[in-house]
């Protein structure tokens, strides 16, 4: 018989990937999403806001003539808004085809991870953050929290 165990630590080893993650900085904590869905960094951007949009949605930016949303992922993993007077980075992400901003503090390195250094987040972590987090990978000295980009850019 399978246990519900059995069927957390399947889910966790399907989440865990060898490879390379693009990673950024969001209130003090390392984050990290798949390379391949990384089109490009930009330096914050002017957005236009979306009236009764979600509270996730920090507007829209004008991509070289693409309109792209702006997802604040402050806001979508539940932490502090960002300081007055600082400005975003601005990570476009490439997902079926189709292009979505992520706002975030800074971007960092590109990281090479291994699947046997993952771990599936633990049963305390409750709430949003959960559903957006498939789980740490342990770096020298840091955690890498990887992100849900597919979770994290749906409202």
């Amino acid at each position: 018989m399978t246990s519900v165990t059995d069927y957390a630590a399947s889910d966790a080893m399907a989440s865990a990937t060898s490879g390379q993650l693009a990673t950024f900085r969001l209130d003090g904590d390392l984050y990290g999403v798949e390379v391949e869905h990384v089109q490009e960094v930009l330096r914050s951007q002017q957005l236009t806001r979306v009236p009764l949009a979600p509270s996730a949605v920090a507007g829209l930016i004008n991509l070289r003539g693409q309109v792209v949303t702006a997802i604040e992922l402050r806001e979508r993993l539940g932490r502090p808004a960002r300081p007055e007077g600082t400005d975003a980075v601005v990570i476009v992400v490439r997902l079926d085809g189709e292009a979505v901003s992520l706002l975030v503090d800074s971007i960092a390195d590109v990281v090479d991870v291994d699947a046997a250094d993952f771990e599936a987040p633990p049963d305390t972590l409750e709430g949003q953050s959960r559903d957006l987090i498939r789980g740490a990978y342990k770096l020298d000295g840091q955690l890498l929290l990887a992100l849900d980009v597919h979770k994290a850019v749906s409202a």
